[in-house]
This record gives structure tokens, sequence and C-alpha cells, in this order.
């Protein structure tokens, strides 16, 4: 089972070549129109505050969101103090690691993980893993984008919390393929649409917005195969009026790309 040669379009920004591949491997003709890009902080006054909280004591539980976030806050904060500073006191706390992406940061690190949350690494699996969990003051790495749901849900624990935000999303510098991506994807070119963050689908209709397109982009993804990394991925769709056809069995990038051929 394969593509059989059909057009997909995808938005993958970092490791847009291997999707692109993917794509390929499994009998597609792939589109891959970069949707993203992280941009960090530059003046990160939440960081520092973070920081001088956790070394104060203040927090007894910190979560980690992202890999690329959980290294980019080590950063930022190294810019002002010894590396070694940030690991040694999370080696005195709760810790909690949203996927193996963070996970792998934090073994890196040699800081020991408490709760490794389970597939499929959303904000409802972490609210569970740590339901039973006496710590009151916890700080959430965030991850381009506020999770109002998981702090909510943090705060029905009975929980004090504290947001930092580490890096935002922005629109690629080269916006030119998405609006290749939006011409054909309105002249009706692509027969499917793999989605690997809901932050894609949110860039591509803002920028179909700026010229007046939204609601024709979202009446032609509508007709397409679509598929979405996750349920997190999943309810940015829903929020569009978009239902994907498909997640994968497991929430990664290969399985995304082989399952949903094989469903197409």
């Amino acid at each position: 089972m394969s593509f059989s040669q059909s057009r997909v379009l995808a938005f993958e920004s970092r490791r847009e070549k291997e999707m692109a591949e993917l794509i390929r491997i499994n009998g597609g003709q792939p589109f891959v129109a970069p949707a993203l890009r992280e941009v960090p902080l530059e003046q990160n006054p939440a960081a520092f505050q973070f920081a001088a909280g956790l070394y104060s004591g203040k927090f007894e539980m910190v979560i980690f969101m992202t890999g690329v976030g959980t290294r980019l806050l080590q950063r930022i904060l190294a810019t002002r103090e010894p590396e070694n500073l940030f690991p040694d006191a999370l080696r005195k706390l709760t810790v909690v690691a949203r996927g193996p992406k963070p996970m792998a940061v934090l073994r890196e690190w040699q800081v020991p993980v408490t709760i490794a949350v389970p597939e499929p690494n959303t904000w409802r699996e972490l609210l569970q893993a740590v339901a039973d969990r006496p710590e009151k003051l916890v700080a959430v790495q965030e991850y381009g984008r506020p999770n109002p749901e998981l702090l909510a849900g943090l705060t029905a624990q009975g929980r004090q919390t504290t947001s930092v935000p580490v890096y935002q999303w922005a629109l690629p510098e080269d916006t030119a393929p998405l609006a290749q991506a939006l011409q054909q994807l309105l002249a009706g070119e692509f027969q499917c649409a793999i989605f690997t963050t809901g932050v894609q689908i949110d860039h591509f209709l803002d920028f179909a917005e700026q010229t007046h397109q939204r609601p024709a982009a979202i009446a032609a993804l509508g007709k397409l195969f679509l598929a979405s990394i996750g349920p997190t991925c999943t309810e940015s769709l829903l929020t569009h009026g978009l239902k994907p056809a498909l997640e994968p069995t497991h929430p990664k990038m290969g399985l995304l790309v082989r399952e949903t051929a094989s469903a197409f």
C-alpha cells in the first residue's frame, strides 16, 4: 500500500528533507512548505525569574514539555551563570518529562526523571501522570504557545503554577513555499495533507488570511485525506472544522507517513 504517486502536502520545518523523503519512499509526490520557525525570546525575564525561584527552593516540581525548549532554557540561563547550576538544581526536585525528547536531554544532563508521561504525551496524560503527586509548587516550560488546559488542570489539582516561556513560533522568513502550497491547494492539486504539530495549521491559515483566502483554504483542506501526528495536533485541526482521517499508532513521523500511505 502506498500513496500511489498522489501529491502530498506537508508543513514540517525542522525535518523538512526527512519528511519529503519519507513521502517519496511511501510512493507519494511531496510538497513540503515549512509553516513555522522557532524564535528564541531574546528578552526572557520570565526564564531568569524562574531560575531565581528554582535556586531559592520556590519550586517542588518542574515539567518539561519539549526537548528543544529544555535545551534552550539551559542555554539562556548559562548566559548569566555556570552551565552546571541549572541541572544541579533539577536533581533536587521532582522532574516531569512530556515525551522522549525532553527525556533524552535530561538523561544527557544526568538529571533523574521522576515521571515520564506516557504516549500519546498530551496534557491529558500529563495531568493523569501527576494526579497523585503531593507537589504543589510547579513550573511548566512552555513550548511556543501557552497550554491553558494543562495550567487549568494543574490548578484544579490544587497546585500553584508558574509558566516559563522559552521560545515562540513565527512564520518562516521565506514564505514563498507557503504561497505555492496555498495556490496549488486551491487549484485542487493535492490529495493528502500531513500535520506534525497543531501550530502548522494555525500558521498556514493565518498566512492564507493575509490574502483573504482563509475560508477557501479550509474548504480545500476539507476535501483532502488529512493525517495528524496525535491528539494535540488533532485538537488544533478540529478547531478549524477539519477532522483528520488518521492518527498513527505512535506519535512518530515515520509511522505517521507510513500508516497514512497505507490508509490512503
